[in-house]
């Protein structure tokens, strides 16, 4: 398997991390009235054909480790589980803060759930494997919390009618976050130990993980939505434009595609995964970069909202300065 021997082309793939996990979103835009729990089986659909596809180019490529199918058949059964646990975990995170979304509202739920998320995931990751500065590291992981809740006041100063958030929304914010923070920590252990396989077959027997989670999570979603919404049937799903499933799947394979990398990049000499995962949490820069410029969802705001927007960009860019320096110094 390929596996970077710079500091720099580390760098890069968790830069290409954060455009991916900061980008997959928009095929969701691109499947108007399609509900999120149909949208998901062509997500985790996509998911595999990232994981498979880097698998047998990147991950049979080069002289470190097993090639790819053969790193999967001489996985220690410790790593698998690890692997899968780490994607069943993330998949619950991701189906509860789009539920929170739903609920409480981007401005209440994101800065909640993807806040605790960037500082449970960078502590546990740290704490499992203690790699980089760690004055740069927790300063710039500061400065991205910050940068969140510049960018979540940015939306609740765009939206006319301000609702009081619900206790619900609430809750569920802090459950995807805890979990969307814990999910790293578990894959970062399914790579250590004697008989781990690469991060390509990691990432593979993540993708499972993530499938055999969602059969009955997203089915009981469909069945009972938290968002107080009517329940969906797989019929609907059968219905399904054919180019809503294409989205979709592409979507899957975009995130897989920064996945793989990020554990890649984790695995490189002195990165370690707490640097790796917080460099990709700068995907919500990113969302927030294709709101503005692409989708134009700030050109009627107020001039409140495009200040936190500035101010938004200028600690994001900060704190991920910080924490891509913190394993030089």
């Amino acid at each position: 398997m390929y596996q970077p021997e710079s500091y720099a082309i580390a760098l890069a793939f968790m830069i290409v991390t954060m455009l991916c996990w900061g980008s997959w979103a928009n095929t969701l835009k691109l499947t108007p009235g399609y509900r999120f729990q149909l949208f998901y089986w062509d997500y985790v659909l996509g998911l595999f054909v990232g994981a498979i596809a880097w698998g047998l180019t990147l991950g049979s490529m080069g002289t470190a480790g097993l090639p790819f199918l053969a790193d999967i058949a001489h996985a220690s059964p410790n790593s698998i589980l690890w692997a899968v646990l780490g994607g069943a975990d993330f998949n619950i995170a991701n189906l509860l803060l789009v539920s929170a979304i739903d609920i409480a509202g981007l401005a209440v739920a994101f800065p909640i759930g993807i806040g605790i998320a960037l500082v449970v995931g960078a502590v546990s990751s740290y704490l499992l494997t203690p790699k980089g500065n760690p004055l740069m590291l927790f300063a710039g992981v500061a400065l991205v919390a910050a940068a969140i809740v510049c960018d979540a006041a940015a939306y609740r100063a765009r939206e006319a009618t301000k609702q009081a958030p619900s206790l619900r929304g609430i809750l569920l914010s802090l459950v995807a976050g805890l979990l969307m923070g814990t999910f790293y920590p578990f894959v970062s252990r399914a790579m250590t130990g004697e008989g781990a396989p690469g991060p390509y077959a990691i990432s593979f027997l993540f993708v499972v993980g993530v499938a055999l989670c969602a059969i009955p999570f997203n089915y009981l979603l469909m069945r009972k939505p938290l968002d107080g919404k009517a329940p969906v049937s797989m019929a609907a799903y059968a219905q399904a434009k054919p180019s809503w499933h294409l989205w979709g799947i592409v979507g899957g394979a975009i995130w897989c595609t920064g996945a793989t990398l990020n554990f890649v990049a984790s695995r490189t000499g002195v990165v370690g995964p707490a640097v790796s995962y917080s460099i990709g949490q700068g995907a919500t820069m990113v969302t927030a970069a294709w709101g503005v410029f692409a989708w134009r969802e700030f050109a009627t705001a107020p001039g409140k909202a495009k200040q936190l927007l500035f101010w938004m960009f200028v600690l994001f860019l900060l704190g991920l300065t910080l924490v891509a320096l913190a394993p030089l110094y």
